[in-house]
């Protein structure tokens, strides 16, 4: 059986707000079914509306307390990286065997999860990145960023409507007729396309820009007015489609082809990334400046450093009347369904990963390869060890 002799823990996530689990009762019974055996943090659920029973009924073995739990587990399954235990005064990358694997959302190339990078390194943990899943036919089913971006584009888009102080559709009122607000998405991947998707829906005048002709004619498709910022033919397509990094220089003249919109808007929702790399600063201090009191920054891209200047992980607050929002786990909102299709997507990622009782290490395999970030004491992640010079 596949996954015979391998020991898999899953804890209860720590992140303050984050309600999802990285495993349901119906993939944990999969896993055992494979071979495996499962342990489950006592509670690690009932965020997701998951309870103890359910687990216990699909042959889960219920441990209480994280350490027990690492201390046990081959292979740990996470939603977010690991952190800092308060309650424990450890770090739970501290409590992990040394030699296991790790499978979760490191966000490896993000500065502020650099220290944890290098202490998985230096415990000889093989940390797999499920943010460097790359789009391919093959990887379809496991593409966990594509699940949560989802969740993400139409939450980011909920979230700005709460904090906006005005009506989003056009409204016919007896004080007169309400103009609709104006809203900007910038990046149309999958996130971005659910935000404008879900804008539209709203009733909002939506304008979009993307580096890619292809993404930008999607997000027309929905709708969308098209921001215009030409790039030299190719120069903004990475491999496999994905934006790539462009110098400082046109990173510069697209801030000044967003300035006059940006200063007209209600809402920006900011999502654009580049792969495995940090997020380019697109909105800087002195465009906040120009947008109205009220309006609304929703910056998706905060796990990678965030697209905007002053965004900051996980906070909310007001620089002068302006609303930045820096969630750093929306999807943890939706907690139900987004740990569905998360728990479906490692099922797959795993199935690809394991082979005969064993994680594998197939250097050819280009999903290992683009989601591998630590192994045999080393940083093997390039955007990581990028960010990290």
């Amino acid at each position: 059986m596949k996954f015979k002799g391998i020991t898999i823990g899953v804890p209860r996530e720590i992140m303050a707000g984050e309600r999802r689990v990285a495993m349901t009762p119906e993939t944990a019974g999969k896993f055992i079914q494979a071979g495996a055996r499962v342990l489950l943090e006592a509670g690690a659920g009932q965020g997701a509306f998951y309870p103890d029973e359910d687990y216990a009924a699909a042959g889960v073995l219920l441990v209480q307390g994280p350490e027990m739990l690492y201390g046990q587990a081959d292979l740990v399954l996470k939603v977010k990286e690991p952190k800092f235990n308060q309650a424990l005064q450890k770090h739970e990358a501290e409590m992990m065997p040394e030699g296991c694997t790790l499978v979760t959302f490191l966000h490896p190339a993000n500065p502020v999860n650099h220290d944890m990078i290098k202490m998985l390194a230096n415990r000889n943990i093989t940390g797999f990145t499920l943010d460097g899943i790359p789009r391919i036919s093959r990887a379809q089913q496991m593409d966990a960023l594509t699940s949560m971006s989802t969740v993400a584009g139409y939450k980011a888009v909920i979230t700005a409507s709460n904090h906006l102080p005005r009506f989003i559709p056009m409204m016919p009122t007896a004080a007169g007729i309400l103009q609709p607000a104006q809203f900007i998405v910038i990046g149309i991947g999958v996130a971005g396309l659910q935000a404008v998707a879900t804008a539209k829906r709203l009733g909002a005048k939506v304008k979009a820009l993307d580096i890619r002709p292809e993404a930008n004619e999607q997000a027309r498709s929905l709708g969308a007015e098209l921001i215009p910022f030409d790039l030299p033919e190719g120069m903004g397509v990475g491999q496999g489609g994905y934006a790539c990094r462009l110098t400082e220089e046109w990173y510069e003249k697209e801030r000044e082809a967003l300035a006059p919109h940006v200063a007209a808007s209600d809402v920006l929702i900011l999502t654009a990334l580049v792969p495995g790399e940090k997020a380019p600063v697109l909105i800087d201090e002195d465009m906040i400046k120009t947008m109205k009191n009220g309006s609304v920054i929703v910056d998706i891209s905060i796990d990678q450093g965030g697209n905007c200047q002053l965004t900051r992980a996980g906070e909310e607050f007001y620089h002068q009347g302006v609303m930045l929002s820096g969630l750093a786990n929306i999807p943890a909102t939706l907690a139900a369904d987004s740990t569905k299709m998360f728990a479906q997507n490692v099922w797959h990622y795993l199935n690809n990963l394991v082979k005969d009782g064993k994680v594998g290490r197939d250097g050819e395999d280009q999903i290992i390869q683009e989601s591998l970030v630590t192994r045999d004491g080393e940083i093997v992640h390039q955007g990581t060890l990028l960010a990290m010079c």
